[in-house]
Parts: structure tokens; sequence; C-alpha cells
């Protein structure tokens, strides 16, 4: 396999392995009526906020 192929196989995965992250923790979330401490809330924000733009830029990486 070329290198080519298999860094944009490895950004593919990336990709989909944090959106995979965003809807577990998304479905945690629900399944526990989004209850916590509002620390928490903040930092499951937080967290997928980061792995959204984590995602934006490996997309647009050229």
């Amino acid at each position: 396999m070329d290198k080519d192929n298999i860094s944009k196989l490895l950004r593919y995965i990336a990709i989909f392995g944090n959106i995979l992250f965003c809807f577990w923790i998304t479905y945690n979330g629900i399944n526990e009526g989004f209850k916590g401490t509002i620390y928490q809330k903040i930092s499951y924000i937080t967290l997928i906020l980061l792995l959204l733009v984590n995602t934006i830029l490996i997309y647009r990486r050229k």
C-alpha cells in the first residue's frame, strides 16, 4: 500500500472514531437524563467540542 493511501485511511479512521465517540458521549447523557454536576456537564460539552474541532481539522488537512 502506498504511504499516501495509508495516510488517508488513518485520517478517515480518526474522523470516524471521533464522531463515534461524540455519539457515544451523547447517548450516555441521554440515557442518564443529562444528570450530573455543572463541572461534569461542562467537561462533556468541552470534550465533544474538542473532538468536533479535531475532526474538522483532520478533514481539512491536505
